[in-house]
């Protein structure tokens, strides 16, 4: 193998949506038996740049160079032809059919009369689940499994292609940090036999772990390539968002009020069971387990969108049965989940997406207010620095990030003074966590109450007065603030 044979090459590739010009000049290469580590803030490019390599965007200016074959654009089906594979940071599993339907999709093996031979094809998708190092039930539904599970399996779809080229836009954005070693194995076996690989994340962390070169761009423009080796954090943090980020957590002390929130025996779900705490006013409650311990269903369940098996939920000492979202919305509970394509309407622009939590309590006939959407939707721009800065551009051409922020708009405009957080930083760069924990910390001294349900350790122990430790779907351990740390969190978690 020719260590720098370069498998894939960009020469000023430009791309512009209506109104927007998403990347500007883009020109960089992916060598053969590399990693080289995209980064940049939300709404840098990344994702677009991805989705032109996969075919699912024609580029609006520039060349692309793949295996010496030069093209002005792609299409799924040339891309795919050509080796390449993108694990998109959505999911695009199709939740009604099973996992080795997913894997298979397109592919599935026949027998000699047509028919599909599901015995073939569940072994097909067992062997490639455990080439990853995952064992997931190739009968089960995919809509049945936690989102890391189907993050998994949507890796798995794209290398059973076995591409040369492998994109693979935040991976571990869902996963444990045991499923992440297995993905890094199975990673550094593709680079050893010859792959090229873009690797888009925004832990910085992984950068030592994985990457041979590191990428950033900003506002659609390469700012600088360098070698992992000098791609310190600092550095790194400085090339992004053009300044440097001297608080990442902007923690504010406030003083604590009467439970607002009390959650008592609660049982839902596969694995949530016996669950007890309260969430005081003005706190900052962290919820913390490994995957599967149960944690990923308290969201569902206190906001009526997943049965309560046995326990009960008081909100302001009141007992509350919450059939519906709307209830809990009526209730003054707000949700951002960990999957933001559940709480989206992509094809509308953010006003809206704003006014989806006004609109759960009134009737079919009730007139939208029109005013006080484009009101709302200029001023949560404005607050929290979406971009593109638009109250008419439609969301699907927001970044992940972007669409992130709109959700916490939504909740902010709402008036929700309990809020539940699922994973609220998955997807977003560094630069925007900041801003959202300053969000966090506005709230809470405003006297909202935030339950924060997050895999991120350091996010936690900066940001939690409280964390609650989840193991084998109940409390392991509750631990106050000055003994949050990651020894303790993962201690009373494993």
């Amino acid at each position: 193998m020719d260590q720098h044979e370069i498998l894939l090459k960009l020469e000023n590739i430009e791309k512009r949506f209506p109104g927007v010009v998403a990347l500007k000049s883009i020109s960089l290469e992916v060598r053969a038996g590399e990693v080289q580590v995209l980064l940049g803030e939300n709404g840098a490019g990344k994702s677009t740049l991805m989705k032109i390599l996969a075919g699912e965007h024609a580029p609006t200016g520039g060349e692309i160079v793949v295996g010496g074959r030069k093209v002005s654009a792609l299409t799924p089906t040339l891309a795919t032809e050509l080796g390449i594979g993108l694990v998109h940071q959505e999911l695009s599993l199709v939740p009604a059919l099973s996992v080795a339907e997913n894997i298979l999709i397109g592919r599935m093996p026949r027998n000699a009369f047509g028919r599909i031979n599901w015995g073939k094809a569940y072994e097909d998708a067992r062997r490639a689940l455990e080439a990853l190092g995952v064992s997931i039930d190739p009968t089960a539904e995919v809509r049945t499994l936690e989102v890391a599970e189907q993050q998994l399996i949507e890796i798995t779809r794209v290398l059973e292609r076995g591409p040369r080229i492998l994109l693979l836009d935040e991976p571990t954005s869902a996963v444990s940090d045991n499923e992440r070693s297995r993905l890094f194995d199975v990673i550094r076996r593709l680079k050893q036999r010859g792959h090229g690989i873009i690797y888009i994340s925004h832990h910085l962390s992984e950068i030592p772990m994985i990457a041979d070169r590191v990428t950033v761009l900003r506002d659609g423009l390469v700012v600088e390539t360098l070698p992992a080796d000098e791609a310190d954090e600092a550095t790194v943090i400085r090339l992004m968002v053009g300044r440097r980020l001297e608080e990442q957590f902007p923690k504010e002390t406030v003083e604590l009020g009467a439970p607002v929130l009390a959650v008592e025996n609660l049982a839902s779900g596969r694995t949530l069971k016996d669950l007890s705490f309260t969430l005081r006013r003005g706190e900052i409650l962290g919820i913390y387990g490994l995957m599967g311990a149960g944690q990923a269903e308290i969201a569902n369940a206190l906001f009526g969108l997943q049965a309560v098996k046995t326990g009960s939920i008081e909100v302001g000492g009141k007992r509350a049965d919450f059939r519906h979202s709307s209830d809990a919305i009526a209730a003054g509970l707000g949700l951002i989940s960990r999957d933001r394509r559940q709480s989206l309407v992509p094809m509308q622009p953010v006003g809206p997406n704003l006014s989806l939590s006004w609109l759960s309590g009134k009737s079919l006939l009730s007139r939208l207010d029109l005013t006080r959407e484009r009101e709302e939707g200029s001023r949560y721009i404005s607050d929290l620095r979406i971009r593109p800065a638009s109250t008419t551009h439609k969301l699907f051409f927001f970044s992940g990030g972007n669409q992130q922020k709109v959700i916490l708009a939504r909740w902010m405009s709402s008036g929700a003074r309990i809020l539940i957080f699922d994973e609220p930083t998955r997807g977003i760069d560094v630069g925007a966590k900041a801003e959202v924990f300053a969000v966090m910390s506005r709230l809470v001294s405003e006297g909202a109450s935030i339950l924060m349900i997050s895999s991120e350790l350091n996010e936690l122990i900066g940001m939690a007065d409280r964390v609650l430790v989840m193991r084998s779907g109940r409390l392991s351990a509750e631990l106050p603030r000055e003994e949050i740390s990651q020894q303790n969190l993962l201690r009373y978690a494993s």
